[in-house]
Formats: structure tokens, sequence, C-alpha cells
């Protein structure tokens, strides 16, 4: 009987059908297994047949109906194994299979595709290549070498052309996986030794299997990306696992970077939405947890829905209770306030943001200062306490980093003034704010001489104001290991800017950045690109500008779809019937998001939803896997999410950028420089959540938000 294998490439396809076609792409599964290898070729109704003009003449497709076609990799090595790779329209399967070849990798012995087509374009002659380009990116790696690393004569010819990063790039969608991670790692400069023992190593059986060059045992090497069914009820489980279950599924681009064995120092993850950047951070954790068998980890980020999620995604990973309890996944600002309980026996009263602000404003007034209480209250976070500002002296001293408004001597004593009277304010309230406790925390952790734990690992880094960074600092001794670090700079949407370098936490030399989105269509991520167009972003590191340079997908679809509508009222009204079309189409309701900046705008769209008998939920009452319903959010509330449909609503000129969270250019040039910016990766943040679907909408004579790029077809 055959048995039958999934590439992820597969599942990934399957999940983007319609829900009618999955039930006969079900049906040809189970026809398939049922036969036996001789019934199977002989068989008419499934109609596995070659591929005309296939390059790889392994590959035939099976009838799905009268449109779909499945293609499969047929073994031509006496096995039984065949492995089902995607299922595609019928004309587009047979040119899509007309250019692949599969393979076995040399090194890795795991199964391996490459665009034979793409990458014979692509490689020029030698001999030109010789005559314009003197210098040649791998010329000092000899062939040996990087035969041993798994790189193959077709790859090797390639490499042989190839004359900086960006060429490499280039090659990016064609090459084996494997072998363009190792040209990846040497154009960085890693050293062959190194890529063998982070990559190679890493990914080989530990002893060969007999008959290691068959197609079954490449298979079973390759169980990071090909799922082997062995009975009906795991097929079925595989078929009907739910959304989340890949939440935590690792691809083989980002394991080197969380399963490397160790770190010499804070190590740093960057990379753009969709690439994993919490799923290597979770499984960091995974690793220091099993590597270090009785240490505290901890996890952290900077919001609580983030961190509940962290928390649920963490025990889907681990399925030792023992290992989950030494983690603690938690905010901060939550670790700071239970410091300050357990060092001072008080617990802290923070206030909101609001309440902040009418502070400020109540001692602008009484002390009749020319300054707006926004004003006031940004000079003390990015400059007081981002800086660890005390006294009146140090103020008039310091260097105001990335404020734009110059103050003379007289107008920094007028604000030092204002600041402790902030203070006063606060103490005669008995209460505190969030930035306020962390300084404490970090204060009362740095002046202990014991560390609460072996490592932290933090999560959606660009958000954490520089005092949050104190505390995290002093969580953990520093050594090798201590702090593990992801993030964005371009999902900043919180008023919060920091350089890693200026508090003392290097990470040159332990950077790596993740370029490939596993989550949004090509169509999509091109797009929402555009939305940070001509935008300067700052790396975390402090050392330069961030990029999405060689940011890029590995999947295919539909482009957004842009609208706009005369009133609100048509734009919701078209909303509902677009998501009754994904409904229809078989997309579950958990699995669409609609997001708007405000509330209100929500609270008319869940009105409506629920009026034609669609469950719709609210991201922010924390329904779990299992509740039914559209999810509604808003911009902020989508971080950390993902859904294979997504509607932005209300994106107009005056929700996106919201005025009254960006300061006037005449009161400071460089905040609100990054105030705009901030608004910017709202939106971007926003509209990458999505997977396979995109509808972007707005209404009013006030037209669209000037941040939305037009969509090339």
């Amino acid at each position: 009987m055959p048995q039958l294998a999934f590439a992820q490439s597969f599942l990934e396809s399957y999940a983007g059908l319609e829900k009618k076609v999955r039930t006969q792409v079900e049906k040809a599964i189970e026809k398939f297994r049922q036969l036996s290898i001789a019934d199977l070729y002989a068989d008419k109704g499934l109609h596995l047949e070659s591929v005309n003009n296939a390059r790889d003449p392994r590959l035939r497709s099976i009838r799905i109906d009268n449109f779909w076609r499945g293609v499969v990799l047929a073994p031509d090595d006496g096995s039984d194994v065949f492995l089902l790779v995607r299922v595609v329209p019928h004309d587009d399967a047979y040119t899509w299979a007309a250019k692949q070849v599969y393979t076995i990798n040399t090194a890795t012995h795991a199964v391996e595709v490459r665009d034979i087509q793409a990458i014979e374009q692509l490689t020029p002659p030698l001999e030109e290549n010789a005559a314009s380009a003197p210098t040649l990116l791998f010329e000092k790696h000899s062939d040996t070498v990087l035969r041993g690393l798994g790189i193959d004569d077709q790859v090797l010819r390639a490499a042989r052309a190839i004359t900086e990063k960006a060429q490499l790039e280039a090659f990016g969608n064609f090459l084996p996986e494997d072998q363009f991670e190792v040209l990846q790692f040497l154009a960085e400069g890693f050293s062959p030794e190194d890529v063998y023992h982070d990559l190679v190593t890493m990914r080989r059986p530990v002893v060969p299997e007999p008959g290691s060059g068959t197609l079954a045992t490449a298979i079973s090497n390759s169980s990071s990306r090909i799922t082997l069914v062995t009975g009906a009820d795991e097929l079925a489980d595989i078929l009907d696992k739910p959304f989340a279950a890949w939440r935590v599924f690792l691809h083989r681009s980002q394991r080197r970077v969380a399963y490397r064995a160790s770190y010499n120092g804070p190590a740093q993850v960057t990379g753009g939405p969709g690439t994993g950047k919490t799923v290597v951070a979770l499984h960091r954790v995974k690793h220091l947890l099993s590597r270090s068998p009785d240490a505290r980890v901890l996890l952290t980020t900077y919001t609580n829905a983030l961190a509940g999620m962290l928390r649920e995604n963490l025990a889907l990973l681990l399925d030792d209770d023992a290992q989950l309890s030494r983690v603690d996944v938690t905010t901060v600002d939550a670790f700071a306030n239970r410091v300050l309980r357990e060092h001072t026996g008080r617990t802290p009263n923070p206030i909101g943001d609001l309440d902040e602000r009418q502070l400020w404003r109540k001692v602008q007034r009484r002390l009749g200062l020319p300054w707006t209480e926004q004003f006031l209250e940004q000079e003390f976070r990015h400059v007081v306490l981002a800086q660890g500002i005390e006294t009146e002296a140090q103020y008039i001293a310091t260097v105001r980093r990335g404020r734009g408004t110059a103050l003379r001597t007289f107008q920094r004593k007028q604000l030092w003034e204002a600041i402790e009277a902030f203070r006063a304010e606060l103490r005669d309230l008995g209460k505190t704010t969030y930035l306020l406790i962390c300084a404490q925390a970090a204060d009362l952790l740095a002046a202990n001489t014991g560390h609460p734990y072996a490592h932290v690992v933090v999560d959606e880094a660009q958000d954490l104001h520089p005092t949050q960074w104190r505390v995290v600092r002093a969580a953990v001794e520093e050594g090798p290991d201590d702090l593990f670090i992801t993030g964005d700079p371009h999902q900043r949407i919180y008023d919060s800017r920091v350089s890693l370098r200026t508090l003392g936490i290097s990470v040159t030399g332990r950077s790596s950045r993740l370029r490939i989105n596993y989550r949004s269509t090509a169509e999509i991520l091109t797009w929402a690109t555009g939305v940070l167009r001509d935008t300067r972003v700052d790396d975390l590191g402090g050392d330069g500008a961030d990029t999405l340079v060689g940011y890029r997908s590995l999947l295919s679809g539909k482009h957004p779809q842009l609208q706009g509508y005369d009133s609100e009222h048509a734009e919701v009204t078209a909303l509902v019937e677009r998501v009754r079309e994904w409904l229809q189409s078989g997309v579950l309701p958990a699995e669409i998001a609609v997001c708007a900046r405000f509330n209100l705008m929500l609270d008319k769209v869940f009105d409506r939803l629920k009026s034609v008998g669609i469950p719709a939920v609210r991201v922010k009452d924390r329904p779990g896997d299992g509740v039914d319903g559209v999810r509604l959010a808003t911009m902020h509330a989508m971080k950390g999410l993902e859904f294979r449909c997504v509607a932005v609503v209300g994106a107009t000129a005056g929700a996106v950028p919201f005025a009254k969270e960006v300061t006037p250019l005449e009161v400071d040039g460089q905040q609100h420089a990054s105030d705009m910016l901030k608004q910017r990766c709202l939106l971007f943040v926003a509209c990458t959540r999505a997977r396979e679907r995109l509808v972007v909408s707005w209404s009013g004579s006030g037209g669209a938000s000037p941040f939305l790029p037009e969509v090339v077809r």
C-alpha cells in the first residue's frame, strides 16, 4: 500500500481552498491511500499521470475535480512513499510542475525543491561574469568547502556567478531552502565551520539510515516541513488541525537562530511582520529550558494581550509541565510591579495615560507654562525618565536626544519646576505611573546582589521604553545567553524610542535578521510595505537605519482590494457582504478579522454583523480559540495576531493619521516626525495581519488615508 506524505507547501495551499474544494481533496487523498501501488498507477479515477515536459520525471498530477489538480512526487527507487506537494488549478499545476526539480541534500539528507528554470535564467555565463566583476561573493570558499555544506553542482554554478548580496537575494525564491540559507550565512561573514555547526549538523540525522539516498528516507529526514501520514486518525488530525496549531511551527530558516547552542551575550532577532520572530522567541525559551534544567526564564513583552498569547502559545509548544512552571510570562510593567511588592511590601497604584495627561494639564495651568501638557509629558518620558535624570543640574546639562525644540537654561529650570510639581501631585494622590514603577524596580534590582532569572527573552522589543529596558537588564546577570531580544522597528506603534547601545546592551555580532514572511501573500506584503515608503526607521541597536530590503513572501494570492464609499453606512453594508462571501467560501468566522482605528466604528460593525446573524466577538474580551465569531479589534489590538482574511475599515484621512496624537510640526519637528511614523506603523501592522485576503475601505468627504499606496497589478 502506498504511504502519503504532506509537504508544508500542500498544507499552505490546502488552507486557502474553498470548503467544497477541500472536501474533494480529502476524498482524493482517501482514495489514494486505499489503492495498491499497482492499482494507483492504473486507476482512472485519480488519473495519476506524468506532467508533460517536466524537468523532474517523478512529478505526477492527480485529479481533484474538473478544475483542480494535486501535484505529487512519486518514488522511482522502489520505495512506497509519495509526497503531495501542492493543490492548484489545472493549468497552473502543469506550468508549475514543469519547472520544479526535487533532490536530496547531500549534507542534510533532506528533500529539497528548486525552480530549475529560473535558476538557469538567472545564472550568467561564468566567462561573462569573470570579465565584468573581479570580486565574487563566495570566491574565498573552495568548491570542496561549499559541497561539504550541501551545495550541489547547479547551485554551485549560480554561487560562482554572484557578486553581491542583492544578487544572492534575487535567487532566494528559486534555490533549495537549505542551500540558500548556507549561502546567506557565508555572505554575512560566518565561517564554514560555524555554518556547518549551526545549520548542517542540526538538520542531518545523527546516524544516516540504510538507504539514505531513497526518497522515503529523505522524507523522514525532512520532518520540519514534511509530515508522513501513517493512519486515518493522523490524517484527520492534520486536515482538521485548528488554525492556532500552526502558531508555534518553526521553519528551517528560523531554527538556526532559536536553537543556536549559545550566545556569548545579548542576542537580537529582527524581521518584518510574519517572519516568525515570536515563534523564534518561544523556541528559544524551549532551548534554554532544556539546556539549563534548573534555571528560571522570564518571557516578557509590552501588553497584557501579547503576554496572554505568549502564554497560550508556549503551552502549545511545551508538553512538560515542569518546564512550563519555570517560565514567568508577563509584561515588563507587571514584573516591575511585582518587584516593588516583594522588596517594599507596598502595592503600587499607577494611573493611566489619560489621568497622567490631566495631571500635566493641571500643572501647566497652575504654573502658566507656555508649553502644552502633551509637550510636558513627552519631555518627562523621553528625556528625564529615558535618561534616568534625578536632579535639576543633570537636566540642565543633558543632551535632549530625540527632541526637536531647543531649550535655554531658564526654560529648563521652568520645566524642572513642572516635573517636580507633577511628582508632588502624584504623591498627594498616593499614585504613581507605570514608568516610575519601572524606574524604582530597576534601582531595587540593581542594588540587590542576586538576579531573579538566568535568562530573559523579550518579544516586541521595539515598543519598550528605556526605563523598562533597565528593569529587563537588571533582571538577569550579564553573561552568555542573558538576553534574547526579538522585535521589528517597523512595527513600533507606541510612543517609545530606544537605542540598546546607549543602555549598555550590545548586540554587535549577535544580531540576526529574518527575511522570509511566512504569513502573508506576496501581493499583500508588497502593498503593505508601501505604507512605509520614503520613511526612515531607526534600528533597535542604535547603529543606524533598519530596512526591509530582501523582505519577501514565498506565497502568492490575490491583490488587496481598496474601496471608498459615500457614507459610513454604505461602507459597513459592503463589509458585511464581504464577510458573508468569505464565510460561504469556507473560511471560519474566527479566521476573519475586522479592524478599525477606533472602537466607535467597531461597535457599528458589531451591531450590523449581529443583525444579519453573523457571530462576532471583540478581541479585547480575549476570546479563546474555541469561541466562534468574527474577530473585531482596534489597530493597536491587532499586534501579534494573524487571520486568513482581514478587513480594515474607516481608513480615512482623519483617522490615519489621527491629528490629536501627532505633535504639531511647529511645536517639535522631531516629535512630529516620530508621531507620523508611529501612525504609519500602526496601519502597516494592521494590514500585515492578513494571510490571504486584505480589504481596506474608507468613507466620507475627507477621503482615504494619505498613507494608502495604490494597488499595482
